[in-house]
């Protein structure tokens, strides 16, 4: 019977069987709302799509609407995603009646096992094949179990209920009454153990162990059967029952036909999960201007509590102006014959009341923690005046930090321009996976990211019209111009800026162009060519120091996207723009730096519009190789 605390064994056995009529399934995916609550999005036969919902240590059934997932899933949901996200369901047990859920998930050739449990606190815990635990929603340690990562997860090895032999050997060792020997140790819960004793014709007063088994088992069978085959629904205001079990319960019927299963049922009983009333209960949602105000307030009230704590310290250290002296002179002297060690052990084994006020010792800054009322930090290579400017020195630092606080609370930020308009991503084309740029007269550039796309760009893309540019430097981009250009100066900066020049630090670099009847991979006798690498034959057309820069900038229209390349180009095709040049910053910081002056110009709308295009991996393929600094923003 299901009550507001819990499902009991019986009614896991019921889920158990309406889960299993739906066989077989597919896991879709797995979301997580709170941390208790799950869904697991189940495919089924014909189409079929169900959702299975997990409340551990409560309830685990069917529904038909499950709480709206969180925009960002939490870390178990992607782990259990990553596990068994398109395995299929091989099986649902249930050990006796406990009330644990075993979903068995065959996914390649790997088998793995989702154990549910609604008992106590409840868990959600992935295994594999053996029972080793993989990840548990909840990391515990008992005294006879461990739920954790590497532990292998344990079951009972006997089933009461399982056989008629298994009641009778859990009776014969039970010196309780019937029905509490079958209420607890046959896991039957009180109403079952109750009504398998009427249904017996057995006195549920009489010791377990002079019970007929026979009688008592035939009894269990039946409710298992109705269960399995009978189910009949009924909800009153306490409880939530599989099938009709007590006299009475007739007149309940009429108002629980309109239930096609237990699921649906235990999905009216229990209206709503502890997500969904935190979310009905929560405030209303702050704004942008409400969310930082409240943070200033709130930062604000932390630093006048540290300058408060700072000045009880200063005046506590002149309040035991003479003890903290005597502690200083007295640790200055010791401290320069003896080691911390041996001072520690001498004070341990002084029994003065000034000795105890020395509560704690740190070698590392030849200081000490004393007891004047409040626990304070003193040096004792410095004299009591130059301890007390160390919290003075805070006092100003908190004080400073406060008056900044008030002064960003007084400024008022210029609200955002919003603007709606239909962002369309920028189509992706097969030269997009290679560096590129288009310049100012409309001529695609590609460079190469590896030697492989090196290889790449000169053995397959590189036709008779095109140019060969390559930076006069080693290790650097193969940079092929598809057609004539008259922005060469804009060609030579973009093969300059992504070659081992910018790697090295240097603020130019030589370039140079070729024919592609030029570039060979054969070597002469003696010769030899590495991967990317090429020979160019004949005359050179040199572009001497050639600055190096790169921009990266945002475009809108007529097509979202990130592009890159010299700073002219972009700069003049993009509404926020950032440039960089040679410098210190690793480029994965470099990229994430830029895409956060990127979403600054950007309103919430948009920025909304564009996520599956504004992000971190669409910058960093543009920021060139080795360090970097951002020199200007538009």
């Amino acid at each position: 019977m299901a009550t507001a605390q819990g499902m009991s064994g019986i009614d896991v056995r019921a889920v158990m069987y309406e889960l299993c009529d739906k066989l077989p399934l597919w896991i879709d995916k797995v979301y997580q709302f709170d941390s208790r609550t799950l869904a697991i999005r189940l495919n089924g036969e014909e189409h079929a799509k169900y959702q299975f919902l997990v409340e551990a240590g409560r309830r685990a059934h069917l529904v038909k609407n499950s709480p709206v997932p969180p925009k960002n899933p939490p870390q178990f949901a992607m782990f259990l995603r990553k596990y068994i996200s398109g395995g299929k369901v091989l099986a649902i047990r249930q050990h006796g009646l406990e009330r644990i859920l075993i979903f068995d998930i065959g996914k390649g050739t790997l088998t793995y096992r989702l154990i549910i449990e609604l008992f106590d606190e409840g868990n959600v815990i992935l295994t594999d094949e053996s029972y080793r635990i993989i990840k548990p929603l909840r990391h515990h340690r008992f005294r006879d179990r461990d739920i954790v990562p590497d532990a292998m997860y344990t079951i009972s090895s006997t089933d009461p209920t399982g056989s008629q032999e298994n009641l009778a050997a859990t009776l014969a060792g039970d010196d309780r009454d019937l029905v509490r020997a079958l209420a607890i140790a046959g896991m039957l819960g009180g109403t079952y153990a109750e009504y398998v004793c009427r249904t017996a014709g057995a006195d549920k007063t009489v010791p377990a162990s002079k019970a007929d088994p026979g009688l008592l088992f035939a009894a269990a069978t039946s409710l298992f059967d109705r269960v399995q085959h009978h189910v009949h629904p009924i909800i009153s205001a306490v409880s939530c029952e599989p099938v009709v079990l007590a006299v009475g319960s007739e007149s309940y019927l009429a108002d629980n036909n309109r239930f096609s299963g237990f699921s649906e049922a235990l999905e009216a009983f229990y209206p709503m999960t502890k997500a969904e009333k935190a979310r009905v209960a929560s405030k209303p949602r702050l704004s942008e201007e409400e969310r930082i105000h409240k943070y200033q307030e709130t930062a604000i009230k932390k630093f006048d509590e540290k300058i408060a704590k700072a000045e009880e310290v200063v005046a506590a250290i002149y309040e035991n102006y003479p003890f903290i002296a005597q502690v200083i002179s007295s640790l200055d002297a010791a401290s320069k014959r003896l080691s911390w060690q041996e001072i520690e052990h001498h004070l341990r084994n002084t029994t003065t009341t000034d000795a105890k006020r020395i509560v704690a010792l740190h070698p590392d800054e030849a200081a000490v923690e004393i007891d004047i009322g409040k626990k304070v930090k003193i040096f004792v290579h410095e004299s009591v005046e130059q301890n007390a400017g160390r919290y003075y020195d805070l006092i100003k630092k908190f004080k400073k930090k406060k008056e900044g606080a008030l002064l960003a609370m007084k400024t008022v930020r210029p609200k955002k321009k919003v603007i709606r308009r239909d962002l369309v991503p920028m189509k992706k084309l097969w030269y997009h996976r290679f560096r590129w740029f288009v310049t100012s007269d409309g001529v695609v550039v590609l460079g190469g990211r590896d030697a492989s796309q090196n290889e790449e760009l000169v053995k397959k893309y590189m036709t008779g019209g095109d140019l060969f540019i390559h930076a006069d430097v080693h290790g650097a981009s193969v940079v092929i111009v598809k057609g004539k250009t008259e922005r060469m100066d804009e060609v030579a900066q973009f093969a300059a800026s992504y070659s081992g020049a910018w790697r090295s630090g240097h603020f130019s670099a030589d370039v140079y162009s070729a024919q592609p009847n030029q570039v060979s991979k054969t070597p002469q006798s003696g010769e030899f060519v590495s991967r990317g690498s090429f020979i160019v034959r004949g005359e050179r057309t040199y572009y001497r120091d050639v600055p190096l820069a790169t921009g990266i900038g945002l475009v809108l229209e007529p097509h979202a996207a990130v592009i890159g390349g010299p700073p002219a180009v972009i700069r003049s095709r993009t509404k926020v723009f950032a440039e960089l040049k040679p410098g210190q910053f690793e480029p994965n910081d470099v990229a994430k730096k830029v895409l956060r002056l990127l979403r600054q110009e950007i309103n919430p709308d948009e920025e909304r519009l564009l996520k599956g295009v504004l992000n971190t991996e669409a910058v960093a393929a543009f920021v060139p190789p080795g360090g970097s600094d951002i020199v200007g923003t538009s």
